[in-house]
This record gives structure tokens, C-alpha cells and sequence, in this order.
């Protein structure tokens, strides 16, 4: 059931004319969440407000001067915990490295340069094993088996810059 116009006027503090109010009392008698509505709405309007105790909102601002103030030392101390744990956690790996290299700089340089002769000759290696499995891999699949793994990738792809740009467009905030 459409209660979208109905809605409104029942939500709007706006003056119906006839033809507006005889098709909003038509709907109210159908419509049981539409007569709730407006039945919530009377009581609402013809409820009395109360004013404040005095003195209410210099205890609101003090309140939350004050709930600022402890938000801000717990960010404090969450801060300092952090920063005294993440030096403690590289301490504790880097104080091995620091005692080796202080009581022998030339043992630490050469386990190093091995160290970063291993990581080079293991990055060549592994070129070279693309490189060959690239070569051998058109081979392998026929013509058709690539037509179809390079359009499955491009759908994946359109889907994917189809997603990005549907999310950067949603509308931010509370939506009527």
C-alpha cells in the first residue's frame, strides 16, 4: 500500500485542502499504520512541554566540559600505553640486532650482506621462473580458454569500478 503522500501530511503541520483531506480520511479508515500515525501525531501536538529547571543548561555545558576533559585523558593514557607498548614490542626485537652489532659490527655486516645477497638472488630466481612460466603458459590453453579468463577478468574488473563508483555516490547522511 502507497503511504507516502499520506504520510507527509500526517508528518507536515501544514494546512490540507478539501480534496487532500477527504482522500486522507478515505485512507485513514483502510489504513491501520496511517491512523496509528496520526493518532500518535494528536497526542504528540497536544501534549504539554515542560520548560527546564532552571540553571539547565549551565549544568548541561558543565557536563560536557567536563565529559570532554575525561574523553581527552583517556585518549591521553590510551596514547601513552600505546606508544610505551609499540617501543617495548621493537625493543624487544631490535635489542638482539643492537647487542650483536655492539659487541661485533664486522659479524652483524656480513651476516647483513648475505642476508640481502640471499634476498637479491631469491627475487632473481623467482623473475625467472615467471618468466618461463609466462612462456610456457600460452601453450597450454587454446585460444577460446583465453578469450574467455581475459572477458571473466574484465567483468570483474567493470564490476569492480561499477561498485567503487556506486558507493561513492551514496548520499550521506539521513535520507527522507
Amino acid at each position: 500500500m502507497n503511504h507516502q503522500p499520506f504520510e507527509s501530511w500526517l508528518l507536515d503541520d501544514r494546512v490540507l485542502n478539501p480534496t487532500e483531506k477527504r482522500e486522507l480520511d478515505s485512507h485513514l479508515r483502510t489504513c491501520k499504520a496511517c491512523s496509528a500515525l496520526a493518532v500518535t501525531g494528536l497526542a504528540l501536538r497536544s501534549a504539554r512541554s515542560v520548560s527546564p529547571a532552571p540553571g539547565f543548561a549551565l549544568r548541561f555545558q558543565q557536563r560536557l566540559a567536563a565529559q570532554k576533559v575525561a574523553e581527552r585523558r583517556r585518549r591521553l593514557w590510551g596514547l601513552i600505553i600505546l606508544t610505551l607498548s609499540a617501543a617495548g614490542l621493537i625493543g624487544l626485537f631490535v635489542a638482539p640486532f643492537i647487542v650483536a652489532f655492539v659487541s661485533a659490527p664486522i659479524e652483524w655486516l656480513t651476516s647483513a650482506l648475505g642476508y640481502f645477497l640471499f634476498v637479491f638472488t631469491s627475487l632473481q630466481a623467482f623473475g625467472e621462473e615467471v618468466s618461463v612460466f609466462a612462456l610456457m603458459l600460452p601453450t597450454f590453453l587454446p585460444p577460446s580458454a583465453w578469450m574467455v579468463i581475459l572477458s571473466g577478468l574484465a567483468g570483474v574488473g567493470l564490476l569492480w569500478i561499477v561498485s567503487i563508483w556506486r558507493f561513492a555516490r551514496r548520499p550521506q547522511g539521513a535520507t527522507a
